[in-house]
């Protein structure tokens, strides 16, 4: 595998970007089918046969001195957020072109076809949804709620499909067999910064965190602030914060389990600096891959909620909004990818993901698992996200050995 043409690739798909700061690359857009369309190029000139499904993910296939054996698939996505960096997603297809590049380079020939998968619209960026591609492949799309989905500027998701010469209606077609994929491994930056504190090289995802989220909205009394006595009061601003610090306090107790919580909106009415707050809202994240653990802070939650009501005589209500269960990787996939980095003297930690991805709906298909390369200062969903070409290209070799050993190298 060759370093420099990974770093040309990056740079080359760093250029399919609408205006604004970082890399704009929405799902369904001009823009990202002209990145679909360069990348589909390049996977047919490593040798690769190409196609869109019903759903806009692109299918490109090695084939196998057994073509009707089950596949061995890698990929991600290439659509981002607003004012995204260069490798959220990006990483996972690029190392995956890089990897059958070798193989081409090579002449390699493996028993099982190969399979190098772009899935579309895995952020919740332009449609406030995720993994749409992934689940359309993996049956887990609802009909129903993908006619609800508009973007902000009021287009709707069939209208999108539309201009990329697709049928919302037909979406189902989009789905796969269980005997299609024999297994299924996604590399990603890991958008966090364990690895890189740890000093390890490679992540090999234990599990995929699932979120339980909450509306708490606090009620309490607008009054002047400088004629309401201070024990008269009741502030709606103080009791939210007392909740949402609540919510750290339990979560930071669940510390051995990787389990996190989340005030991540915060909002008060009436907003001025001479009232007392009204009404407060809060938006609650708990996730965790522990159910257990992630239930205890959902009980601190409530909890919190009811002790605060009494205390500052508020009326408080929580009302949760969504609950998603854990995804836990395949035992096997966790096992040979430990033993391959420990072949390669690669230092490698199992973790759980924080964040959602397109494995988590492929899961439900097939054997899957995920390799984590380490994220500078973790930071990521952001034009300052980073990971240099030699940590990716650790990640690749371990990646390539991996599908390899899975499709019986001839």
């Amino acid at each position: 595998m060759k370093l420099e043409r990974l770093r040309q690739s990056f740079e080359e798909l760093a250029r399919f970007t609408d205006d604004g700061e970082g890399i704009n690359r929405l799902a369904y857009t001009e823009t990202e089918r002209n990145a679909r369309d360069f990348l589909m190029k390049q996977l047919e000139l490593a040798g690769l046969t190409v196609r869109i499904d019903y759903a806009g993910n692109v299918i490109a296939r090695r084939e196998g001195r057994s073509p009707d054996l089950p596949a061995v698939a890698t990929g991600s996505h290439i659509d981002s957020v607003y004012a995204a960096g260069e490798f959220d997603g990006t990483a996972g297809v690029l190392v995956a072109l890089e990897v059958m590049r070798s193989l081409a380079d090579e002449g390699v020939e493996t028993e099982h076809p190969l399979e190098v998968i772009i899935f579309a619209c895995e952020e919740s960026a332009r449609f406030g949804a995720s993994t749409l591609g992934s689940k359309a492949m993996t049956g887990r799309l609802d009909p129903a709620y993908t006619r609800s989905l508009t973007d902000k500027n009021g287009i709707t998701l069939m209208r999108t499909f539309e201009e990329n010469g697709l049928d919302l209606d037909e979406v189902h077609l989009a789905e796969r067999f269980r005997d299609e994929i024999k297994a299924f491994v996604e590399l990603h930056i890991e958008q966090g910064p364990v690895l890189e504190k740890q000093e390890a090289a490679i992540g090999i995802v234990s599990a995929i965190a699932a979120p339980i989220r909450f509306h708490v909205h606090v009620g309490g009394t607008a009054d002047h602030s400088g004629t309401t006595p201070m024990d008269y009061r009741h502030d709606a601003l103080l009791g939210g914060a007392e909740i949402a610090l609540a919510v750290e306090k339990a979560a930071l107790a669940e510390l051995a389990y990787g389990t996190v919580g989340t005030v991540g909106v915060f909002s008060i009415e009436p907003g001025a600096m001479n009232v007392v707050p009204g009404a407060a809202d809060l938006y609650v994240d708990i996730r965790g891959t522990n159910l257990e653990s992630r239930q205890r802070v959902v009980d601190a939650l409530a909890t919190a909620v009811n002790d605060t009501a009494k205390k500052r005589g508020l009326n408080i209500w929580m009302d949760e909004m969504s609950r998603e269960e854990p995804v836990q990787m395949d035992s096997k996939i966790v096992a040979e990818l430990t033993a391959i980095c420990e072949e390669k003297g690669v230092t490698c930690l199992k973790m759980p993901s924080g964040a959602g991805h397109d494995s988590m709906n492929m899961a439900s298909l097939c054997p899957t698992g995920m390799i984590f390369v380490p994220s500078q200062d973790g930071i990521s969903h952001n034009p300052a996200e980073y990971t240099s070409m030699e940590q990716l290209m650790v990640g690749a070799k371990v990646l390539r050995s991996f599908m390899l050993r899975q499709a019986n190298v001839l």
